[in-house]
């Protein structure tokens, strides 16, 4: 065998395991980004149901379908937060008063799912043992603005001062894709609304 010989057998072996190599590379950053996709998706489905109860809820503030029993709705806001609220309405549009209670629980609670950040956000009506389903939701801030669009500071004091509010609402993949020599990568989806406000808050 020559030493041209050789020489073509080293060079064919590294050229072809380059390619190999390019192909594992290739191969790996599509199941990435198939994993990415599909968890954006579900990240994106799962906002959605939560921004449409929360939006549903909110603007609902301060209503009852027999509104004497709500005459000043201005202090239809019991108590609020960054992360909570509680507030009076008239969830089955029956005329009885109920209590909506929204809160943020601790990534603690959901220890048995692999992504570390996410959170339920509960939904209590009156005295109900509190409810909530893990959606992925990793963020859930409340921001709270007067009549004249000040922002009020925390802690908020005096509820019947709220008149707007924004919502960011953050939703990841509870399932990250584990990548080689590096961090799980969890896609997510955001919402924000801007100075949301109830009908019945204006109504002062």
């Amino acid at each position: 065998m020559g030493y041209s010989t050789i020489i073509d057998l080293i060079g064919s072996t590294l050229v072809g395991g380059f390619l190999l190599l390019l192909l594992f590379r290739l191969n790996d950053a599509s199941v990435e980004n198939n994993f990415v996709y599909g968890g954006e998706a579900i990240a994106q489905s799962n906002l959605v149901e939560v921004v449409q109860l929360v939006e549903n809820d909110f603007r609902k503030i301060g209503y009852c379908k027999d509104w004497e029993k709500i005459p000043d709705p201005s202090k239809s806001v019991l108590n609020a937060s960054l992360n909570s609220i509680r507030f009076l309405t008239d969830e089955n549009n029956d005329g009885i008063i109920d209590t909506i209670y929204y809160y943020l629980g601790s990534a603690q609670e959901l220890t048995q799912t692999p992504n570390p950040n996410d959170k339920i956000l509960y939904r209590v009506v009156n005295n109900s043992t509190p409810m909530g389903a893990n959606l992925g939701v990793t963020q859930f801030d409340l921001f709270y603005y007067d009549a004249l669009g000040n922002q009020l500071s925390f802690p908020i004091t005096v509820p019947s001062a709220i008149y707007t509010m924004q919502i960011n609402i953050k939703v990841e993949d509870v399932y990250g894709y584990d990548r080689v020599n590096d961090d799980e990568k969890y896609s997510s989806a955001f919402w924000r609304q801007v100075r949301l406000a109830s009908r019945n808050l204006k109504n002062r």
